[in-house]
């Protein structure tokens, strides 16, 4: 187990992304509220969440250990309550914790759909807050710079961990269909693996952009950009900067399961799409191979099973057209209707 980083060993860069995180939790915590952080390093985690709540001026209590007592509830209305650990998390309020932080630290922890804020420590100087409940608060308060800070921290290695999938993405590009000569639109480029690919579809007279969230990523993507004749944008794939029915064809390699709305991440997609136009949803690894790899068993009700993605397709403007999850891809072909 990585020990959590002392606040005097981490840069200064390491600290203001504490910081921010913890700036955000305690907006996410309403007043008066029970907190319980559970999971590896969450009697630290939840120390210094109870430091950032009095620092935004709430009063707020640190529950200690039970040692087998029954928990001492704080006294006042508005007192926060943060308590850690299993056995207080096996101990809830009569009305149940109001708000439950996870704590995920390993590669194959879950991303527990019972938690209402997940907080991504796999690396322990840089946290990443995955997941917030929308009764805490809507996607807009956390989801650009939480998205914008977990794939800055990977952008520099992105390639060397991930560059054997270049043939894979080839290959789900040459499967699109798309029209040579149109303009393809790559939503999620990250570090510009699909660029090549989609500027042999496109065909020397086509138009090829890639858009993404993070700056560090589309750093990586430059020289490929340049070799491909490729233009790249700095955009929120839940707000293209494209005129309506702009594109020819959309690829967006994982791109649905990083969105806070997949229903209206596909939307989005459509408005920029022309009738007739194409998408490819890819990732190279199917969908129980990925599951496997962070933890978890796959559900029948995902946004990306098949029964549930051509319900959202049929339901944003799009038929689907062909549905692949294979064991090393994921490959769903759509056309805008």
């Amino acid at each position: 187990m990585i020990a959590l980083p002392a606040w005097s060993s981490l840069t200064t860069t390491q600290t203001l992304r504490w910081n921010a995180v913890l700036v955000c939790l305690a907006e996410l915590v309403p007043a008066g509220a029970t907190v319980v952080v559970d999971g590896v390093h969450a009697d630290v985690v939840a120390d210094r969440l109870a430091e950032a709540l009095r620092a935004a001026g709430h009063p707020c209590e640190r529950l200690a250990g039970l040692d087998g007592e029954v928990p001492c509830w704080p006294d006042g209305p508005a007192t926060i309550a943060v308590a850690d650990g299993r056995e207080h998390r096996a101990h809830p309020p009569a009305g149940g914790w109001d708000v439950v932080v996870w704590l995920r630290t390993g590669a194959r922890a879950p991303l527990t759909d019972a938690a209402d804020v997940v907080l991504d420590l796999q690396d322990p100087t840089w946290p990443v807050i995955r997941r917030v409940s929308e009764r805490l608060a809507s996607s807009d308060r956390w989801y650009l710079t939480e998205s914008r800070a977990f794939f800055a921290a990977k952008a520099a290695t992105w390639d060397t961990r991930f560059g054997d999938d270049l043939p894979a993405y080839a290959a789900a590009v040459r499967e699109g269909g798309f029209r040579t000569g149109g303009v393809l639109v790559d939503v999620g480029c990250g570090t510009g693996r699909a660029l090549p690919a989609l500027r042999s579809a496109a065909g020397p007279t086509g138009f090829v952009i890639g858009l993404d969230l993070t700056p560090e990523m589309l750093a990586e993507a430059r020289v490929r950009s340049v070799s491909e004749r490729a233009s790249l944008l700095l955009a929120d794939a839940c707000r293209l900067p494209l005129a309506n029915a702009s594109a020819d064809g959309v690829f967006a390699a994982g791109l649905l399961m990083h969105l806070p709305d997949a229903d209206a991440g596909l939307r989005e997609l459509a408005r920029v799409t022309r009738a007739g136009g194409r998408l490819v949803l890819f990732h190279p690894s199917g969908r129980a191979a990925l599951a496997a790899r962070h933890g978890r068993v796959l559900r029948a009700d995902e946004p990306l099973s098949e029964g549930p993605l051509t319900a959202s397709a049929a339901a944003t403007g799009w038929r689907l057209d062909r549905y692949d999850d294979a064991e090393s891809r994921f490959l769903a072909v759509a056309t805008r209707l």
